[in-house]
């Protein structure tokens, strides 16, 4: 992993950009993706398994695309105890913070007497993604099954790239099992998510993609978006952790920053500070624990203030925000861009991961200025419901006029209609 250290110089956004630029954008794999899903879309199952045998197996014959019911049985059956009740207080956590995000239905009384309701209703089908690639991520088919359970999608079908010379990977499995899952496919990649898109002889369409994964899944999601919904587009992860006051813990951070460095080439990792010797201490346990080359980047930024340092972070709106320290935690109020804000020495970025009941599925790359975690709202739909009645006849002039303003008169002959005139 490489180190840098830099000053803020005062300048808030430039930082943030500046440390932005240390991920370089990936190739383009737009053309090469556009391939794979017109030949999904164009032949179905016979080009996923192409794909999958090409991209997944390399050259061995892949699976059945379709996990049956009894190899889900089988794989929770033989996972380990201890796995199995970490998955148990992941599901229940993130089911209790998934039912709390879900909107009642209101009705909103007008002033001229009628009423609109509003309702939530969830999508039919909800297509979770799940990386393969550097390991296995039971935890995202948690976040992203039990989320969509929740907001009550009644089919959820989980896709996975198989792996090489395996049916599947049994955690995956026992995951799916215990979330819920409907369906699940062994099958990866742009070719995965062009199935979910457009449906197959044996994977039926959905209405919203969701879950991370590598440039070419984001580019086919990017592709599809339209024909279905789609979380958001996922890049590389990172992590921000301001350091300040009492209890800002340099051995704690290190391993917070070390922790999210794990996820690889492309990772983000930075420290803040207005304390150099916190700084120091930092950088003296990053290099006692440095692991081999992973590809993520470090950045240490010493700033003059606390103020600046949240300033910093701001501007940055990274995936994951820890404050650590009293002086940094009493910032938590003012935090407004982050994928998920952790608050205390004690609470590290990894717990989020896994079992807070907080989604892990964030928006990365600055994207937290304008997107949210993975919640009940992205499987939901909100629509109006209008009665008018007697109010109609008060609503029709005003109406009217706007229709007849932007030149549609029938429009506006429609409204007064209701108005006992003559169309």
């Amino acid at each position: 992993m490489r180190v840098e250290r830099w000053h803020a110089g005062g300048d808030a956004a430039e930082v943030a950009a500046r440390a932005r630029e240390l991920v370089p954008a990936g190739d383009s794999v737009e053309e090469v993706v556009r391939e794979i899903v017109g030949e999904v879309r164009a032949r179905g199952d016979d080009a996923v398994r192409e794909y999958t045998q090409r991209l997944d197996t390399h050259g061995d014959e892949p699976p059945a695309l379709r996990v049956t019911a009894e190899e889900l049985d089988d794989a929770l059956g033989t996972l380990d105890p201890d796995v199995r009740r970490g998955l148990e207080v992941a599901v229940a956590n993130v089911r209790a913070v998934a039912e709390a995000g879900l909107a009642e239905e209101r009705e909103v009384a007008l002033a001229q007497g009628h009423r609109v309701r509003l309702r939530e209703v969830p999508v039919h089908r909800a297509g979770v993604y799940v990386p393969g690639g550097r390991a296995p991520y039971p935890s995202t088919v948690i976040m992203g099954v039990v989320t969509a359970r929740t907001a009550g999608v009644e089919s959820v079908a989980v896709c996975a790239p198989p792996s090489t010379g395996s049916a599947g990977h049994e955690t995956i499995l026992a995951a799916c099992a215990l979330a819920g899952a409907t369906e699940v496919y062994r099958m990866g990649g742009a070719q995965a998510i062009a199935a979910l898109a457009y449906g197959t002889a044996t994977v039926p369409g959905v209405d919203v993609i969701v879950g991370p994964g590598n440039l070419y899944v984001q580019e086919a999601k990017r592709q599809v978006f339209g024909q279905v919904g789609i979380d958001s587009l996922a890049g590389p992860s990172d992590v921000l952790i301001v350091l300040a006051g009492e209890g800002a813990d340099p051995r704690l951070a290190a391993l917070d920053l070390l922790a999210q460095a794990e996820h690889g080439p492309g990772t983000l990792v930075l420290a803040i500070s207005p304390e150099e010797d916190v700084l120091d201490r930092v950088a003296a346990e990053l290099g006692e624990r440095l692991p081999g080359a992973t590809g993520a980047v470090c950045v240490l930024v010493a700033t003059d203030s606390a103020a600046e340092a949240l300033a910093v972070a701001e501007a940055f709106a990274p995936e994951h925000l820890q404050l650590m320290g009293s002086t940094a935690e009493a910032l938590a109020p003012r935090v407004t861009r982050a994928g998920c804000l952790f608050v205390g020495a004690a609470a590290a970025t990894a717990f989020g991961d896994y079992v807070t009941g907080s989604n892990h599925v964030l928006p990365t790359g600055g994207a937290a200025r304008f997107s949210s975690a993975l919640g009940p709202g992205h499987f939901r739909r909100r629509m109006a419901q209008v009665e008018l009645g007697d109010a109609a006849a008060a609503l029709a002039p005003a109406g009217a006029a706007i229709a007849r303003a932007e030149g549609f008169v029938r429009h506006a002959e429609s409204m007064e209609a209701r108005m006992g005139q003559d169309g």
